[in-house]
């Protein structure tokens, strides 16, 4: 396996995996980037950490340590546009979210680098979460997978306004059963938190390729704005603002809250 890649297996038929929260970025790369800290703004900051919890409930968890500038591991591997006609990012990204270049001049990925990133980082991701899949799947009837984010709650570029707390994804109900979804809505709006489904977000690649509720596999993302658990700036950040440290008090609240959701999809998956 490698060393960017961990998995943590438990036996209940629930697996979470965070694509997004890595900022390692290889030695051999790193020289193209204007500077790591444009290279790991748009991380999925600490989310891995706000979901800790999950291991006790069984969850398998799939982890890439790399930051997404290196590759996107949740985008269309064909480099297709997930969102057609909105903004969006690619499979090798070259602007931040803010419109901000990644690369200096003429170090951008061509398309012979993005092919060795997307056999050498992208494939044993998914790899993984195909293996864990699999295995779930010989011993339980239903496997739900929940891919897990969090995105700054005002990005011009990418989306008008403020983003809600809780940004549900299952591709218009393509990607898991209408009563998971339901399920994790409610607990969502029960919180009084600003909630909405299939939005903005309303899920990546992962989602997308992997649920198939029609085989019982079914696949959920959950974008979070980082103000829920975050002491998130308001409006631009530098690299002076963002990202802000991690506060397991702050982040507590909106964690009890994840702890129910993940309890919703663990006992929704027990039920076949």
């Amino acid at each position: 396996m490698p060393d960017w890649l961990s998995i943590h297996r438990g036996n209940s038929p629930l697996i979470v995996t965070f694509p997004h929260t890595g900022t390692d970025i290889p030695a051999e790369i790193a020289g193209g980037f204007v500077s790591p800290e444009i290279a790991r703004k748009d991380a999925d900051w600490y989310v891995d950490r706000l979901y800790a919890f999950a291991a006790g409930l069984g969850a398998t968890t799939v982890h890439t340590a790399l930051s997404r500038s290196v590759i996107d591991v949740n985008r269309d591997p064909s480099g297709a546009s997930l969102y057609p006609g909105q903004t969006t990012t690619g499979l090798c990204p070259i602007m931040t979210f803010d419109n901000e270049p990644l690369y200096k001049v003429g170090m951008e990925p061509g398309a012979a680098e993005i092919t060795r990133r997307r056999e050498t980082y992208f494939q044993p991701y998914h790899d993984a979460i195909a293996a864990e899949i699999a295995r779930l799947k010989a011993e339980h009837s239903r496997v739900v997978l929940y891919d897990a984010h969090s995105i700054r709650s005002e990005v011009p570029r990418l989306f008008e306004g403020l983003l809600p707390v809780f940004n549900i994804g299952t591709n218009f109900g393509q990607t898991c059963a209408g009563k998971l979804a339901d399920a994790v809505e409610e607990i969502c709006i029960a919180s009084g938190e600003p909630t909405v489904r299939d939005g903005r977000f309303r899920g990546g690649w992962t989602v997308r390729h992997y649920g198939r509720p029609h085989e019982d596999v079914h696949a959920i993302q959950m974008e979070l704005a980082d103000r829920g658990y975050l002491n998130e700036p308001v409006g631009p950040v530098t690299a002076e603002t963002w990202p802000v440290p991690y506060d397991p008090a702050r982040a507590a609240p909106l964690q009890s809250i994840l702890r129910k959701i993940l309890t919703a999809c663990l006992a929704f998956a027990e039920t076949a």
